[in-house]
């Protein structure tokens, strides 16, 4: 359990560096980091990172792609984990 946390901890960091990574580059006219890059940060456990960044560095926020897509990947992943803690029923205690 200690690993998953540490993984979605060090995944939401990086898909918020990314897109702030990515603003960066953008204002700079500089090579970007690929949209697919960015939305599979965000579907492989990096959604809440990826709708801060997108939030915090104000990029991507006007792509329906983005708008729309990491919301729903956030929705998704946290009905999965809710899902997960009900038909389990014991998850939950495992997590405290």
């Amino acid at each position: 359990m200690q690993f998953i946390l540490i993984y979605l901890l060090a995944i939401n960091v990086l898909a918020f560096f990314l897109y702030g990574i990515d603003k960066w580059k953008a204002k700079r006219s500089k090579w970007r980091i690929p949209e697919i890059t960015l939305l599979s940060i965000a579907f492989i456990g990096g959604s809440v990172g990826a709708w801060m960044g997108m939030k915090v560095w104000h990029h991507k926020t006007m792509h329906k792609k983005f708008k729309y897509g990491i919301p729903l990947i956030l929705f998704v992943q946290i009905a999965l984990v809710l899902l997960l803690i009900v038909k389990k029923g014991t998850l939950l205690y495992e997590l405290i």
